[in-house]
């Protein structure tokens, strides 16, 4: 579980890192984990990141779609 889960992570990170977010791999990774995977995932992130994965969802996108994956992620712990 933790090699699944340190991967997802770092897919994630480079989704969003630098200038523009790929927004096909963060769509992908986020609408096909389940409640259960993305509890980890988000753990692990804001250890490694020091930035929940909220946070940085929230800061790289917007509107409708922001809304949508925020929704997907669920509430910000």
């Amino acid at each position: 579980m933790y090699i699944l889960t340190f991967a997802t992570m770092q897919v994630l990170y480079k989704a969003m890192k630098g200038l523009g977010t790929n927004d096909n791999t963060l769509i992908r990774v986020i609408v096909t984990r389940t409640e259960i995977d993305m509890k980890y995932i988000k753990a692990e992130y804001a250890k490694k990141y020091k930035k929940t994965l909220n946070d940085a969802v929230h800061s790289e996108t917007s509107g409708n779609y922001r809304a949508f994956l925020l929704a997907l992620l669920g509430p910000n712990n």
